[in-house]
Protein backbone atom coordinates (compact mmCIF):
# COMPACT_ATOMS: atom_id res chain seq x y z
CA UNK A 1 0.00 0.00 0.00
CA UNK A 2 1.74 3.28 -1.21
CA UNK A 3 0.89 6.76 0.81
CA UNK A 4 -1.62 7.60 -1.77
CA UNK A 5 -4.34 5.04 -0.17
CA UNK A 6 -2.96 6.50 3.46
CA UNK A 7 -3.66 9.71 2.27
CA UNK A 8 -7.33 8.84 0.96
CA UNK A 9 -8.13 8.17 4.37
CA UNK A 10 -7.47 11.51 5.79
CA UNK A 11 -9.66 13.56 6.22
CA UNK A 12 -8.35 17.12 5.75
CA UNK A 13 -10.91 18.95 7.23
CA UNK A 14 -11.24 16.66 10.55
CA UNK A 15 -6.96 16.81 10.79
CA UNK A 16 -7.50 21.13 10.29
CA UNK A 17 -10.19 20.99 13.13
CA UNK A 18 -8.26 19.24 15.48
CA UNK A 19 -4.88 21.04 14.61
CA UNK A 20 -6.77 24.74 15.45
CA UNK A 21 -8.66 22.62 19.13
CA UNK A 22 -4.98 22.27 20.31
CA UNK A 23 -4.85 22.99 24.07
CA UNK A 24 -2.16 24.50 26.29
CA UNK A 25 -2.24 20.83 28.17
CA UNK A 26 -1.47 19.10 24.80
CA UNK A 27 1.18 21.06 24.03
CA UNK A 28 3.02 20.32 27.63
CA UNK A 29 2.18 16.63 27.09
CA UNK A 30 3.94 16.67 23.54
CA UNK A 31 7.01 18.49 24.79
CA UNK A 32 7.36 15.81 27.51
CA UNK A 33 7.03 12.72 24.89
CA UNK A 34 7.64 14.33 21.38
CA UNK A 35 9.66 11.59 19.45
CA UNK A 36 7.89 9.33 17.23
CA UNK A 37 4.46 10.51 18.12
CA UNK A 38 1.82 12.11 15.18
CA UNK A 39 -0.35 13.55 17.76
CA UNK A 40 2.53 15.48 19.29
CA UNK A 41 3.62 16.90 16.16
CA UNK A 42 0.09 18.14 15.67
CA UNK A 43 0.56 19.96 19.21
CA UNK A 44 3.85 21.09 18.25
CA UNK A 45 2.81 22.66 14.89
CA UNK A 46 -0.72 24.37 16.37
CA UNK A 47 -1.18 27.85 17.53
CA UNK A 48 -1.60 26.59 21.03
CA UNK A 49 2.36 26.14 20.75
CA UNK A 50 2.62 29.27 20.03
CA UNK A 51 3.79 30.38 23.93
CA UNK A 52 6.15 27.73 23.99
CA UNK A 53 8.88 28.26 21.29
CA UNK A 54 11.27 29.10 23.29
CA UNK A 55 11.20 25.75 25.55
CA UNK A 56 10.74 23.82 21.84
CA UNK A 57 13.63 26.06 20.42
CA UNK A 58 16.01 24.44 23.62
CA UNK A 59 15.24 21.03 23.63
CA UNK A 60 15.62 21.15 19.15
CA UNK A 61 18.62 22.73 19.98
CA UNK A 62 19.59 20.24 22.34
CA UNK A 63 18.86 17.42 20.23
CA UNK A 64 20.43 18.64 17.15
CA UNK A 65 24.00 18.54 19.30
CA UNK A 66 23.39 15.35 20.02
CA UNK A 67 23.09 13.84 16.86
CA UNK A 68 24.17 15.74 14.66
CA UNK A 69 26.96 17.95 16.86
CA UNK A 70 27.93 21.28 16.00
CA UNK A 71 27.84 20.26 12.03
CA UNK A 72 26.32 21.82 9.18
CA UNK A 73 26.60 19.94 6.33
CA UNK A 74 26.93 22.16 2.67
CA UNK A 75 25.46 22.15 -0.52
CA UNK A 76 24.79 23.83 -3.74
CA UNK A 77 22.25 23.68 -6.76
CA UNK A 78 23.32 23.30 -10.39
CA UNK A 79 20.69 24.17 -12.06
CA UNK A 80 20.41 22.27 -15.45
CA UNK A 81 17.58 23.53 -17.78
CA UNK A 82 14.90 25.97 -16.99
CA UNK A 83 12.58 24.54 -19.55
CA UNK A 84 9.48 23.34 -18.38
CA UNK A 85 6.36 21.60 -19.66
CA UNK A 86 4.06 22.70 -16.81
CA UNK A 87 2.43 25.68 -15.46
CA UNK A 88 2.76 26.59 -12.25
CA UNK A 89 1.74 30.37 -11.27
CA UNK A 90 3.95 30.10 -7.91
CA UNK A 91 7.31 29.26 -10.15
CA UNK A 92 9.52 31.57 -12.89
CA UNK A 93 10.14 28.32 -14.76
CA UNK A 94 6.39 27.99 -16.14
CA UNK A 95 5.96 27.42 -19.49
CA UNK A 96 4.35 30.37 -20.25
CA UNK A 97 6.14 33.12 -18.74
CA UNK A 98 7.93 34.79 -21.40
CA UNK A 99 12.01 33.77 -20.45
CA UNK A 100 14.70 32.98 -22.45
CA UNK A 101 14.97 28.72 -22.38
CA UNK A 102 18.06 27.32 -21.84
CA UNK A 103 19.82 23.60 -21.38
CA UNK A 104 23.46 23.29 -20.48
CA UNK A 105 25.56 21.65 -22.85
CA UNK A 106 28.23 19.19 -22.05
CA UNK A 107 30.94 22.40 -21.91
CA UNK A 108 28.75 24.85 -19.99
CA UNK A 109 27.90 21.70 -17.51
CA UNK A 110 31.92 21.27 -17.09
CA UNK A 111 32.74 24.88 -16.29
CA UNK A 112 29.86 25.42 -13.46
CA UNK A 113 31.16 22.25 -12.04
CA UNK A 114 34.71 23.58 -11.99
CA UNK A 115 33.38 26.82 -10.64
CA UNK A 116 31.65 24.99 -7.75
CA UNK A 117 34.61 22.51 -6.99
CA UNK A 118 37.02 25.31 -6.72
CA UNK A 119 34.03 26.96 -3.68
CA UNK A 120 35.22 23.88 -1.79
CA UNK A 121 31.64 22.13 -2.63
CA UNK A 122 31.36 18.26 -2.22
CA UNK A 123 27.86 17.80 -2.21
CA UNK A 124 25.57 18.83 -5.12
CA UNK A 125 21.72 19.09 -5.85
CA UNK A 126 20.82 18.93 -9.79
CA UNK A 127 17.57 20.84 -10.32
CA UNK A 128 15.70 21.37 -13.57
CA UNK A 129 12.38 22.01 -14.67
CA UNK A 130 9.98 19.34 -16.00
CA UNK A 131 10.24 19.01 -19.40
CA UNK A 132 10.40 14.83 -20.08
CA UNK A 133 11.10 15.30 -23.90
CA UNK A 134 14.20 17.43 -23.88
CA UNK A 135 14.98 17.29 -20.40
CA UNK A 136 13.54 13.61 -19.52
CA UNK A 137 15.89 10.35 -18.27
CA UNK A 138 18.14 9.94 -21.18
CA UNK A 139 19.45 13.95 -20.51
CA UNK A 140 19.81 12.63 -16.51
CA UNK A 141 21.35 9.29 -17.73
CA UNK A 142 24.21 11.37 -19.81
CA UNK A 143 25.05 14.30 -17.34
CA UNK A 144 24.81 11.83 -13.56
CA UNK A 145 27.95 9.57 -14.69
CA UNK A 146 29.74 13.26 -15.81
CA UNK A 147 28.84 15.00 -12.49
CA UNK A 148 29.43 11.81 -10.39
CA UNK A 149 33.33 11.76 -11.22
CA UNK A 150 33.36 15.01 -9.68
CA UNK A 151 31.40 15.29 -6.80
CA UNK A 152 30.62 12.17 -3.79
CA UNK A 153 27.05 13.04 -3.14
CA UNK A 154 24.59 13.71 -6.40
CA UNK A 155 20.77 14.45 -5.33
CA UNK A 156 18.65 15.42 -7.88
CA UNK A 157 15.54 17.87 -8.05
CA UNK A 158 13.42 17.10 -11.03
CA UNK A 159 10.01 16.23 -12.72
CA UNK A 160 8.59 12.96 -10.94
CA UNK A 161 10.37 9.54 -12.54
CA UNK A 162 9.45 5.65 -12.80
CA UNK A 163 11.25 3.62 -10.68
CA UNK A 164 12.63 1.57 -13.15
CA UNK A 165 14.01 5.08 -14.31
CA UNK A 166 15.01 5.94 -10.73
CA UNK A 167 16.65 2.44 -10.42
CA UNK A 168 18.99 3.14 -13.98
CA UNK A 169 20.24 6.55 -12.08
CA UNK A 170 20.99 4.47 -8.68
CA UNK A 171 23.26 2.12 -10.88
CA UNK A 172 24.80 5.36 -12.22
CA UNK A 173 25.69 6.73 -8.71
CA UNK A 174 22.72 8.53 -7.45
CA UNK A 175 21.94 9.16 -4.24
CA UNK A 176 19.38 11.03 -3.13
CA UNK A 177 16.04 12.43 -4.54
CA UNK A 178 14.31 15.51 -3.47
CA UNK A 179 10.98 15.76 -4.52
CA UNK A 180 8.48 18.04 -2.89
CA UNK A 181 4.85 18.16 -3.08
CA UNK A 182 4.07 21.48 -3.12
CA UNK A 183 0.81 21.41 -0.70
CA UNK A 184 -0.66 18.31 0.40
CA UNK A 185 -4.25 19.65 -0.32
CA UNK A 186 -5.56 18.71 -3.84
CA UNK A 187 -8.15 21.25 -4.08
CA UNK A 188 -5.12 24.14 -3.54
CA UNK A 189 -2.96 22.29 -5.80
CA UNK A 190 -5.38 22.07 -8.78
CA UNK A 191 -5.40 26.02 -8.67
CA UNK A 192 -1.98 25.63 -8.96
CA UNK A 193 -1.11 23.38 -11.60
CA UNK A 194 -3.07 24.18 -14.21
CA UNK A 195 -1.16 22.57 -17.42
CA UNK A 196 2.00 19.74 -17.98
CA UNK A 197 1.89 16.20 -15.94
CA UNK A 198 2.25 18.31 -12.52
CA UNK A 199 -1.47 18.38 -12.39
CA UNK A 200 -1.26 14.67 -11.40
CA UNK A 201 -1.49 15.28 -8.02
CA UNK A 202 -1.80 11.40 -6.86
CA UNK A 203 1.12 10.21 -9.66
CA UNK A 204 3.63 13.10 -7.32
CA UNK A 205 2.13 12.28 -3.83
CA UNK A 206 3.52 8.21 -4.89
CA UNK A 207 6.79 9.20 -6.18
CA UNK A 208 8.54 8.75 -2.47
CA UNK A 209 7.73 5.11 -2.80
CA UNK A 210 8.74 4.85 -6.60
CA UNK A 211 12.33 6.72 -5.21
CA UNK A 212 12.48 4.35 -2.10
CA UNK A 213 11.32 0.96 -3.99
CA UNK A 214 14.54 1.92 -6.14
CA UNK A 215 16.81 1.80 -3.49
CA UNK A 216 17.75 5.63 -3.46
CA UNK A 217 20.02 6.70 -0.05
CA UNK A 218 17.65 9.30 0.98
CA UNK A 219 14.71 10.94 -0.20
CA UNK A 220 14.21 14.82 0.57
CA UNK A 221 10.35 15.75 1.40
CA UNK A 222 9.25 19.58 1.64
CA UNK A 223 5.91 21.91 0.77
CA UNK A 224 6.15 25.28 -0.21
CA UNK A 225 4.67 27.54 2.68
CA UNK A 226 2.25 29.69 1.81
CA UNK A 227 0.48 28.22 -1.01
CA UNK A 228 -2.15 26.95 2.00
CA UNK A 229 -2.67 26.68 5.37
CA UNK A 230 1.13 25.98 6.58
CA UNK A 231 0.33 24.24 9.69
CA UNK A 232 -2.00 22.07 7.93
CA UNK A 233 0.36 21.16 5.11
CA UNK A 234 3.25 20.78 7.56
CA UNK A 235 1.25 18.02 9.61
CA UNK A 236 0.27 15.83 6.53
CA UNK A 237 3.68 16.31 5.74
CA UNK A 238 4.78 14.47 9.18
CA UNK A 239 2.26 11.49 8.26
CA UNK A 240 3.72 11.13 5.11
CA UNK A 241 7.47 10.92 6.95
CA UNK A 242 5.79 8.62 9.65
CA UNK A 243 4.56 5.94 6.64
CA UNK A 244 7.72 6.38 4.79
CA UNK A 245 9.84 5.81 7.85
CA UNK A 246 8.08 2.58 8.56
CA UNK A 247 7.48 1.56 5.25
CA UNK A 248 11.39 1.91 4.08
CA UNK A 249 13.40 2.17 7.13
CA UNK A 250 17.02 1.36 5.37
CA UNK A 251 15.91 4.94 3.72
CA UNK A 252 17.21 8.46 4.96
CA UNK A 253 14.94 11.81 5.32
CA UNK A 254 15.32 15.36 5.43
CA UNK A 255 12.43 17.82 4.43
CA UNK A 256 12.68 21.38 3.53
CA UNK A 257 10.85 24.12 4.22
CA UNK A 258 10.38 26.85 1.36
CA UNK A 259 8.56 29.93 1.51
CA UNK A 260 7.05 31.24 -1.34
CA UNK A 261 9.68 33.81 -3.00
CA UNK A 262 9.14 36.35 -5.64
CA UNK A 263 9.45 35.31 -9.24
CA UNK A 264 8.52 36.19 -12.87
CA UNK A 265 4.44 35.71 -12.75
CA UNK A 266 4.34 34.50 -9.30
CA UNK A 267 1.65 34.63 -6.96
CA UNK A 268 1.37 36.11 -3.36
CA UNK A 269 0.91 34.03 -0.38
CA UNK A 270 -2.20 32.78 0.62
CA UNK A 271 -1.30 31.88 4.47
CA UNK A 272 1.73 34.37 5.14
CA UNK A 273 4.13 32.75 7.46
CA UNK A 274 5.97 34.52 9.64
CA UNK A 275 9.70 34.12 11.14
CA UNK A 276 8.06 33.05 14.54
CA UNK A 277 5.77 30.10 12.38
CA UNK A 278 9.30 29.14 10.60
CA UNK A 279 11.05 28.57 14.14
CA UNK A 280 8.25 26.77 15.44
CA UNK A 281 7.81 24.21 12.59
CA UNK A 282 11.35 23.62 12.68
CA UNK A 283 11.72 23.00 16.16
CA UNK A 284 8.31 20.65 16.01
CA UNK A 285 9.89 18.96 13.51
CA UNK A 286 13.09 18.03 14.96
CA UNK A 287 11.62 17.40 18.13
CA UNK A 288 9.37 14.69 16.39
CA UNK A 289 12.37 13.03 14.49
CA UNK A 290 16.01 13.66 15.80
CA UNK A 291 17.57 12.17 13.12
CA UNK A 292 15.63 13.87 10.54
CA UNK A 293 18.12 15.78 8.05
CA UNK A 294 16.41 19.76 7.77
CA UNK A 295 17.53 21.73 4.98
CA UNK A 296 17.52 25.60 4.76
CA UNK A 297 18.03 27.25 1.27
CA UNK A 298 19.17 30.93 0.00
CA UNK A 299 15.11 31.96 0.66
CA UNK A 300 15.69 33.15 3.94
CA UNK A 301 17.39 36.48 4.85
CA UNK A 302 20.89 36.49 6.05
CA UNK A 303 20.16 37.63 9.69
CA UNK A 304 17.39 34.95 10.11
CA UNK A 305 19.43 32.11 8.58
CA UNK A 306 21.84 32.76 10.90
CA UNK A 307 19.68 32.65 14.02
CA UNK A 308 17.72 29.14 12.83
CA UNK A 309 20.64 27.16 12.34
CA UNK A 310 21.69 25.86 15.76
CA UNK A 311 17.61 25.03 16.11
CA UNK A 312 18.02 21.98 14.20
CA UNK A 313 19.50 23.25 10.60
CA UNK A 314 21.50 20.06 9.18
CA UNK A 315 22.04 21.34 6.09
CA UNK A 316 22.64 24.46 3.84
CA UNK A 317 23.09 25.99 0.96
CA UNK A 318 25.79 29.31 0.17
CA UNK A 319 26.40 31.61 -2.76
CA UNK A 320 23.94 29.65 -5.03
CA UNK A 321 22.56 30.45 -8.15
CA UNK A 322 18.66 29.32 -9.44
CA UNK A 323 19.57 29.97 -13.08
CA UNK A 324 21.37 27.46 -15.81
CA UNK A 325 24.59 28.59 -16.18
CA UNK A 326 24.22 31.17 -12.98
CA UNK A 327 27.95 30.39 -11.64
CA UNK A 328 29.72 31.23 -14.67
CA UNK A 329 27.44 33.95 -16.32
CA UNK A 330 25.23 35.52 -13.36
CA UNK A 331 22.38 37.78 -13.67
CA UNK A 332 20.75 36.35 -17.15
CA UNK A 333 17.21 36.74 -15.96
CA UNK A 334 16.92 32.80 -15.89
CA UNK A 335 15.73 32.56 -12.47
CA UNK A 336 13.20 29.85 -11.08
CA UNK A 337 12.60 32.21 -7.72
CA UNK A 338 14.87 35.47 -6.25
CA UNK A 339 17.44 34.99 -3.31
CA UNK A 340 17.31 36.41 -0.21
CA UNK A 341 20.38 35.45 0.90
CA UNK A 342 23.30 36.24 -1.37
CA UNK A 343 26.12 36.43 0.55
CA UNK A 344 29.72 34.34 -0.50
CA UNK A 345 30.34 31.12 0.70
CA UNK A 346 33.17 32.51 2.79
CA UNK A 347 30.50 35.33 4.66
CA UNK A 348 28.49 32.10 5.43
CA UNK A 349 31.16 30.01 6.80
CA UNK A 350 32.62 32.92 8.81
CA UNK A 351 28.91 33.35 10.48
CA UNK A 352 28.64 29.63 11.10
CA UNK A 353 32.32 29.60 12.84
CA UNK A 354 31.29 32.41 14.99
CA UNK A 355 28.37 30.70 16.43
CA UNK A 356 30.36 27.46 17.41
CA UNK A 357 28.95 25.71 13.88
CA UNK A 358 31.51 23.40 12.01
CA UNK A 359 31.12 23.42 8.24
CA UNK A 360 30.89 19.85 6.79
CA UNK A 361 32.49 19.73 2.66
CA UNK A 362 32.18 16.43 2.73
CA UNK A 363 30.14 13.09 4.82
CA UNK A 364 29.59 10.65 2.95
CA UNK A 365 31.53 8.13 0.17
CA UNK A 366 29.91 5.71 -1.93
CA UNK A 367 32.63 3.09 -1.26
CA UNK A 368 30.83 3.17 2.64
CA UNK A 369 27.18 2.15 1.19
Amino acid sequence: MSFLEQFKRLNLDDLSMRLYSTTADDVKRALNHPQGSIDSLMALLSPAAKPYIEQMAQQAYQLTRQRFGANIGLYLPLYLSNLCANECDYCGFSMSNKLKRKTLSDNELLAEMKIIKQRGFDSILLVSGEHETKVGIDYFKHVLPIVKQAFSYVAIEVQPLTQPEYQELVELGLDAVMVYQETYQPHTYSKHHTRGKKKDFAYRLETPDRVAAAGVDKIGLGVLLGLDDWRLDAFVMGHHLAYLQKQYWRTRYSISLPRLRPCTGGVSPKVELTDEGLVQMICAFRLFNAQLEISLSTRETPEFRDNLLPLGVTNISAGSSTEPGGYQNPHTQLDQFEISDDRSVEQVIEKMQIKGLNPVWKDWERAWH
